[in-house]
């Protein structure tokens, strides 16, 4: 495990639990990015060179952002061209689903703004919908029948985040194994892909999708923090792995020799955010725009220098993202409406 892992799990802990009392992100109506340091709020580059092409945010939770509307435009700015936005079902994915169109709205207008002097497209959304295995103990049939109505919309791209959580166990074991063979079972009905969140119970995970099979929509194992010994079996089986802020953490060497592992055509990029904000912004508030951290250091430690063999890099993994993400709808979509 990382040796920043206290940090990740207080970021982890934070989404579940109340917080009232948080005071909002600061605003800032330009493209800058801001590192926290003694206090202070500090400009830092972009990477440099910037990157040579767009990139795609596999798994972000635009809801919780202090700011969406700016974020978005933001993203747009640092060629930000594909978002894949979770929802829970238990949470809120009512309020994302009704939400999502003004927040586009909002955040075009906003782009004219922080960059006046050129003509820049919001990135795509699409949507993701599940049950995390948190709530699982609020899964019963009235909220399967609410998720296979989201499943539905032809916005819709993943089954997610689904899986089983034994760190917190905020839902007991035996519930959370039930809920995600459930929602296994329901990728397979829908013909979605499923995005997974795993957290100390790979094993059981792993057993349980053998048992149930892979979904032919593919599988995304989201945020890998682990090292090679633990993406072994998840390669074995065809995956596609999402790496986010983790693979730029200081101490997370065991993370980026994972991420050197990957088959390129199964490699994604993600930002979770407002979680596991990637370096040098740790502390700060994490949004899509910050992806380009998480890519460019994959591509380095990939070894793709800057340049032409960047470019080709940051094109697989985009098209990664597209084809598996950004697909027409699924027949049962189309029977279902």
């Amino acid at each position: 495990m990382l040796e920043d892992n206290e940090d990740v799990l207080a970021a982890e802990k934070a989404r579940h639990l109340a917080d009232e009392g948080k005071k909002p992100e600061p605003v800032f109506y330009d493209t800058l990015f801001r590192a926290k340091k003694n206090h202070t709020l500090r400009e830092v580059p972009g990477p440099i060179p910037p990157l040579e092409g767009p990139v795609a945010d596999t798994h972000a939770h635009l809801s919780c952002l202090s700011h969406r509307d700016v974020t978005l435009a933001r993203a747009a700015a640092h060629q930000v061209g594909f978002i894949c936005n979770i929802t829970d079902i238990v949470e809120d994915a009512g309020s994302v689903y009704a939400g999502l169109e003004g927040w586009r709205l909002s955040a075009a207008s906003w782009l004219s703004t922080l960059v006046p002097d050129r003509t820049l497209f919001l990135p795509a959304v699409r949507l993701g919908c599940g049950c995390h295995p948190h709530n699982a103990k609020d899964y019963d049939s009235v909220v399967e029948s609410a998720l296979l109505g989201k499943l539905q919309d032809g916005r819709t791209c993943v089954v997610g985040e689904v899986g089983l959580d034994y760190h917190y166990d905020l839902s007991p074991r035996a519930v959370q194994r039930e809920v995600f063979r459930r929602q296994i079972r329901i990728a397979h009905r829908t013909g979605l892909p499923i995005a997974l969140h795993v957290r100390e119970a790979h094993a059981d995970a792993l057993a349980i999708l053998d048992e149930e099979g892979f979904p032919a929509g593919g599988t995304i194992l989201h945020c890998f923090n682990l090292g090679p010994d633990d993406l072994e079996p998840w390669l074995d089986r065809d995956c596609f792995i999402a790496f986010g802020g983790p693979v730029t953490f200081k101490k997370a060497e065991e993370v980026r020799r994972a991420a050197q592992m990957v088959p390129i055509d199964r490699l994604l990029t993600e930002t979770d955010c407002p979680y596991m904000t990637p370096e040098p912004l740790r502390g700060r508030e994490n949004g899509p725009e910050c992806i380009v951290f998480t890519a460019a250091k994959l591509a380095e430690v990939r070894g793709c220098e800057p340049g032409d063999a960047r470019r080709e890099f940051l094109a697989s993994l985009y098209r990664n993202a597209t084809e598996l993400l950004d697909r027409g709808p699924t027949p049962w979509q189309l029977s279902a409406r």
